[in-house]
């Protein structure tokens, strides 16, 4: 009896006190633990939220994961937005940077708030309730991770507008400022990331984020100097910061070529062409191309197309041919070429191509290659950043060469030396065929019209318009462009390839710290002294790939969809008839060989924007 006794006592007691727990648990501490954990998740971005519920097993894979994998797959600090902290990001005097206006700022900030995509406002929206009930810091802190989340899908202008309602709510904290920055160097403001790294700094002078992205964006509008003090501060705080470091020693390296550039520049360089004898290059008997004789052909168009699709180059005697014979009919063009479209011909106006080769196929088999009832005209920077820029070099010179009265090409502010040396242009004529090839197209490039007046209605240019209201057609009609074979910093040439319109009336400082913007008054202003219908340029991304601006006196296409393969944006082009009628179209990227953009950028500092 006694045994039975305590045999369930052993069991019973144990079971009562395990039932009267799960009750208190299930009715008391539960209730209360999921009150908090509703309220307290008001505050937390959603990531972190998943994050957070995320199984046991799930949680030990991702640790696992992380701990074995190296962490070059993991991406590169730098293309990192820090969500919270002020970790590790991983002189010499410059020139002076002109104030940033901040009208021209908000501008940028109202047409990133206007582009912001449906489910993000949507989002905003449905979470208000938890937003009212959050102090003004912890809703900035939330806007900020919503920034951060636009910015991981590649939506800078959206990122762009939530970092800039953090601010507005919270301007003492130096990483929604550095954020911003990040975000305004993706857009190539790197006038504004400038400002804001500058602000970061002015609140906390040992935020080392906020020292490396005012160095990149100097760096981008080639201020090495500036770069070089910023970086140096970074090592300086972080010792230890290895991408600091290098980037360092590579734009003092950039400094001390420039002063050697410098030093050996003179009046009269010879010409790359000094010494070159095409005729008595030989063309190996294996080579498999469609050969060159004395002028182009369209087979040997097609050829090349399709051989630069499967990887492969033209032969070097074919190339210099090219180069050399495009030099001289663009030379002999006028700065602004005038053009009248004939019954039954249609003319294409295109964008940036920025070396995206594949990109520009697609566009040619929607619309039509080039022949004579079908011109084209590409509106600068048709080279750098993307990996195949001499191919599509190459492409349009030999289309120019072949067709030169319906065929026509704008010099871009990429098409300089500068930008060629720093952006991968140089490095790739380098890598695929010489140093000479890029001498050669240099020199093309200066020789290139700066503008195309269509039907005396379109005024199409690769930047904008002047500091000046008192410039006309005339003045560009006039314009020698042979003595200035750069842009330089200030000039009708400089402006003609670098300007950009903002909402704002007016003129303002611009955004990328070099040139200066134009408001739709300027626009007005310009189009009714000249007879005009509009201004068609380029120069900048557009989510679209077009936009028209200024009441429509302003347009400006891109042809460069999904950028760099960074930004979520459509390609367009525009068609006019003998009608003058404009006719927008737009399309999508296709996939291309697994080459970054930029792989022949020669320092890590270019690299470290994409």
């Amino acid at each position: 009896m006694g045994a039975t006794f305590s045999a369930i006592k052993t069991l019973i007691v144990p079971a009562i006190i395990s039932l009267l727990l799960f009750l208190v648990s299930t009715f008391a501490l539960l209730p209360l633990w999921r009150r908090y954990r509703n309220r307290y998740s008001q505050y937390l971005p959603l990531e972190t939220i998943s994050n957070q519920t995320l199984s046991l097993r799930a949680r030990m894979q991702g640790a696992m994961i992380r701990f074995m994998s190296p962490s070059t797959w993991r991406g590169r600090a730098s293309d990192r937005v820090v969500v919270a902290g002020r970790a590790s990001f991983d002189s010499e005097d410059g020139e002076e940077l002109g104030e940033v206006d901040d009208v021209a700022a908000r501008a940028v900030v109202d047409q990133a708030r206007g582009n912001a995509p449906d489910s993000t406002r949507r989002l905003s929206r449905d979470r208000q309730p938890a937003s009212e009930m959050a102090t003004p810091d912890a809703r900035a802190t939330d806007l900020k991770n919503q920034g951060n989340k636009a910015f991981a899908a590649h939506d800078w202008p959206t990122a762009i507008g939530f970092y800039t309602q953090a601010i507005e709510l919270n301007d003492k904290e130096p990483a929604f400022w550095s954020n911003r920055a990040q975000a305004y160097i993706k857009t190539e403001a790197y006038g504004f990331a400038i400002r804001d790294a500058t602000k970061a700094v002015e609140l906390d002078p040992s935020f080392v984020k906020a020292y490396y992205r005012r160095a990149t964006a100097y760096a981008a509008i080639l201020k090495p100097k500036d770069a070089v003090k910023d970086f140096k501060t970074c090592v300086k705080i972080n010792p230890g910061n290895k991408d600091a470091k290098l980037k360092l020693v590579e734009c003092e390296k950039i400094v001390r070529q420039i002063a050697f550039f410098a030093a050996i520049e003179v009046g009269d360089e010879p010409s790359a062409a000094e010494g070159l004898d095409v005729d008595s290059i030989a063309v190996d008997p294996a080579y498999d191309g469609v050969r060159l004789e004395g002028e182009m052909t369209q087979e040997f168009i097609d050829d090349m197309t399709e051989r630069f699709k499967t990887g492969k180059t033209i032969h070097k005697k074919y190339v210099y041919q090219i180069i050399l014979a495009v030099r001289k009919l663009v030379y002999d063009e006028p700065t602004m070429v005038e053009v009248d479209i004939p019954e039954d011909v249609e003319l294409t106006v295109c964008g940036d191509t920025h070396g995206q080769y594949f990109d520009l196929m697609e566009l040619f088999r929607l619309n039509g290659t080039p022949n004579e009832k079908h011109w084209y005209l590409f509106n600068g920077d048709f080279v750098d950043r993307g990996s195949w820029s001499t191919e599509i070099a190459l492409l349009l010179y030999a289309n120019k060469w072949l067709r030169p009265n319906c065929f026509f090409i704008n010099r871009g502010n990429h098409e300089t030396d500068d930008m060629n040396r720093v952006y991968g242009f140089e490095g790739e004529c380098k890598a695929k065929y010489s140093e000479r090839v890029f001498k050669l197209f240099s020199e093309s490039f200066s020789a290139l019209p700066l503008a195309t007046l269509i039907g005396k209605k379109f005024f199409v240019l690769h930047g904008g318009l002047f500091s000046d209201d008192n410039v006309t057609l005339d003045d560009i009609r006039t314009l020698d462009r042979h003595k200035q074979r750069q842009p330089g910093q200030a000039g009708l040439m400089m402006e003609m390839l670098w300007t950009d319109p903002q909402t704002e009336p007016g003129r303002g400082p611009s955004k990328r710290g070099v040139g200066m913007q134009f408001g739709p008054d300027v626009t007005k202003r310009f189009c009714e002294k000249n007879g005009l219908e509009a201004v068609i340029r380029s120069h900048e991304v557009r989510m679209d790939g077009y936009e028209e601006e200024h009441d429509g006196k302003c347009i400006t296409v891109f042809s460069a969809p999904k950028y760099c393969d960074m930004t979520e944006n459509r390609g367009a082009y525009i068609n006019i008839g003998p009608d003058y009628k404009l006719r927008f179209s737009q399309f999508d990227a296709v996939p291309h060989p697994n080459i970054r953009p930029m792989a022949y950028a020669q320092n890590s500092v270019m690299s470290s924007l994409m």
